[in-house]
């Protein structure tokens, strides 16, 4: 679509300029250069100035009332920086898939998936280290993995992130009424597809999240009721250095009720945030119906 048949803000697109700028100057540097380079950006500057770090550190405030003020602030930065390094992986589709070649799946999901071949299989994951590595790595074996995906609601910056994740890899569709027919019918003629679960959904169910309330789509596991696929959630861990990751096939989640599949797939991500709270996007405004009284009470004081 042509910039000028975008309807948007006028500060959305200022902000897709500015945004559009920082990622071709960073495109432009050596793929073991860039990925560092853009999360000190998130970390130092896009994330303070865009309110990032700020929502990062009233979720982990919600979610974590004892933690002190100093390690909010030190995890919430360690946040931006994944958020950063994600985004410009992402962007670097084609580096980052040569910079997985050696990396293996592991898990106990692999074995599931080879003992029903030509089963429908509709992965689960959550914006957790780097979600698009495991269907990176899992493309590289051979396996065809489409996608569903929720519009950025920036629709400058949508414009050109969008191509990032159907560029490669199997059909991705864009979350919608033709959108997730598509997806069904994918699914349905025994394809592999994935979706992230965890944003907040207007219309969704109330499952337990971290110990709060988050409401939660169930079309994943209704999708995989429906056509008699595994639901199996994987997850793109980053290493320490940043830059390498572990990924992890888990074991399926046994078919009930959507809700009851999609409470373990929340718990099986709230496993994966217990063991390294920084890999996760704090970003998004996932409780919304959180009370302010809570999150005011326990801001940190300004810098």
């Amino acid at each position: 679509m042509a910039e000028d048949e975008i309807i948007g803000t006028r500060a959305d697109w200022l902000a897709d300029k500015a945004l559009r700028g920082l990622i071709a100057s960073v495109m432009a540097l050596p793929y073991r250069s860039r990925v560092p380079m853009m999360g000190s950006a998130l970390r130092h500057a896009i994330g303070p100035l865009a309110g990032y770090r700020r929502r990062a550190e009233e979720n982990l405030a919600l979610v974590y009332p004892d933690m002190g003020v100093l390690d909010r602030r030190r995890i919430a930065g360690m946040v931006c920086d994944n958020f950063g390094r994600t985004l410009i992986e992402n962007y670097s589709h084609k580096d980052f898939a040569a910079h997985l070649t050696e990396t293996p799946a592991k898990g106990e999901g692999l074995d599931a998936i080879a003992e029903n071949k030509g089963r429908p299989v509709i992965f689960v994951t959550g914006h957790y280290g780097n979600h698009e590595a495991p269907r990176q790595v899992l493309t590289r074996l051979g396996y065809v993995i489409g996608g569903l995906y929720r519009k950025m609601a920036n629709p400058y910056f949508n414009a050109h992130y969008a191509p990032t994740m159907t560029s490669w890899g199997g059909p991705v569709f864009e979350q919608g009424g033709a959108g997730t027919i598509g997806f069904a019918r994918h699914i349905k003629g025994g394809g592999m597809g994935t979706l992230l679960f965890d944003v907040h959904q207007d219309k969704g169910t109330p499952l337990d999240f971290l110990g709060l309330p988050a409401r939660t789509a169930l079309s994943a596991a209704e999708i995989a009721l429906k056509f008699d696929a595994l639901l199996i959630p994987y997850f793109g861990i980053r290493h320490p250095d940043g830059v390498g990751f572990d990924v992890i096939v888990e074991s399926p989640i046994p078919h009930s009720s959507a809700t009851m599949m999609m409470q373990q797939a929340t718990d099986r991500l709230a496993d994966r945030i217990s063991e390294d709270p920084a890999q996760w996007f704090w970003v998004h405004r996932r409780w919304k119906t959180r009370k302010r009284e809570v999150i005011n009470a326990a801001a940190p004081p300004p810098e």
